[in-house]
This record gives C-alpha cells, sequence and structure tokens, in this order.
C-alpha cells in the first residue's frame, strides 16, 4: 500500500509538469486484479485487522483526489479491499473469461469499515445490487457487473482489457481537462464517501473564490 501512494505521487507530480492532458490506469499481472487485504497475515489479530484497514483510507483517499481520470483495468479477481480499489476508479473495464468482483466480508465473518460502506453505496447505485454485492457475497462475472452498473466495458480476455483500458484513458487524457477543477467535481460527487477517508471539502466561498480565479 505504501508503494501504491508512492507510485500515484510519482504520477501527479508528473503530470503537474506535462500540464493538463493526464490519465491514470490501473492494471495488475496474473491470477488476481487485487485479493484485498492479507488475511492470512491478519489471522485472529483484530490489531493487526485494524492496521491494515488504516493503511488502506489513505490509498482510497488519494485515488478518489487523483487529479486526472482514473481507470481500472481489472483482468482478474478483485475481491474486498481489491474489489474497494477497483471501486475508486471513474471507470472499470473487465475481462470476461476469468476473475470475479467479490466482498467477502459476509463470509469471513468481518464487519465492513464505515468508508468501505461509503464508497460501496457511492459506486454501486442500485438498491439491490449493493444488497447483493454486501449482503449476500456475491461472485460476480464480468457480464453480470456490466448489467448491475458497476463495470463499464467488458472484453474477451486480459490483454484485450488492458488495451481498452489504455485507449479509453488516451480519448479521457485528450480532453485536457484542468486536473484541479476535475478531482474538485469528483470530490463534490462523492461527499459521503470522501469524508469518509478524510477528504475536507471546500467551502461555498472557498469554491465561489476558486471559480472567479480562473475566469
Amino acid at each position: 500500500m505504501a508503494s501504491i501512494r508512492s507510485a500515484l505521487s510519482s504520477v501527479v507530480s508528473q503530470a503537474a509538469q506535462d500540464g493538463p492532458g493526464a490519465a491514470l490506469v490501473t492494471v495488475a499481472e496474473g491470477r488476481f486484479f487485487s485479493n484485498g487485504l492479507d488475511i492470512e497475515w491478519v489471522g485472529t489479530s483484530r490489531t493487526r485487522l485494524a492496521e491494515l484497514i488504516d493503511a488502506l483510507r489513505p490509498v482510497v483517499a488519494d485515488l478518489l483526489a487523483l487529479p486526472m481520470p482514473t481507470v481500472a483495468a481489472i483482468t482478474g479477481h478483485a475481491s474486498a479491499g481489491g474489489f474497494l480499489l477497483a471501486l475508486c476508479h471513474d471507470y472499470r473495464v473487465m475481462r470476461a473469461d476469468r476473475g470475479v468482483l467479490y466482498m467477502s466480508e459476509v463470509d469471513l465473518g468481518f464487519p465492513l469499515p464505515p468508508y468501505f460502506v461509503a464508497l460501496l453505496r457511492a459506486k454501486i447505485t442500485a438498491a439491490q445490487a449493493l444488497r447483493d454485492v454486501v449482503l449476500r457475497g456475491t461472485r460476480i462475472r464480468a457480464p453480470q457487473a456490466k448489467e448491475m452498473g458497476i463495470v463499464d466495458v467488458v472484453c474477451p480476455g486480459a490483454p484485450e482489457t488492458a488495451a481498452e483500458a489504455l485507449m479509453l484513458a488516451e480519448q479521457l487524457a485528450a480532453r485536457k481537462w484542468d486536473g484541479a477543477v476535475y478531482s474538485s467535481i469528483r470530490i463534490s460527487m462523492f461527499p459521503d464517501a470522501c469524508m469518509s477517508v478524510g477528504i475536507v471539502q471546500e467551502s461555498d466561498e472557498e469554491k465561489a473564490r476558486n471559480f472567479a480565479s480562473r475566469l
């Protein structure tokens, strides 16, 4: 998680140097997009579990506040915290031939952290879909995930998924949006989720001043 934060920081720094026209694609290698927190390391220790949950929160915050469009290329299983990681992105592209989305907490007997719930509610807007994800622990394959509105594009396999995600990111980057404005709009779209991970929204007065300064 520390290395992810470091990579995201590098992306932001590079985008600041290059100027408008950036986008982020997150892709994985191998069988998993992300299998979430290391439950084997946690064992029966609630303290270790709390440490990992606390360590993941700023990763979520970084992605929600990132000053550019973001695309997750889900090339394998995305479980629990890994599923959450995918949901942090603006767009999700998923392979059809392998991999599931799975929020495993109900099956493992772990309560969902409040910021998990806030993000799930923000990104899975259909009530029945949210119920099946959270309360049934449904393992969702790509076509079903698209029907539920969780993913945007379904591709045949991993190479096509990565290529589609990159193409989408290039299209978004070509719009050359102002990164600070893009981030501000995203934060305003998901206020509860952003607040749950410590992102403080601008006041109305601050928004007005910042808007006026860009005119």
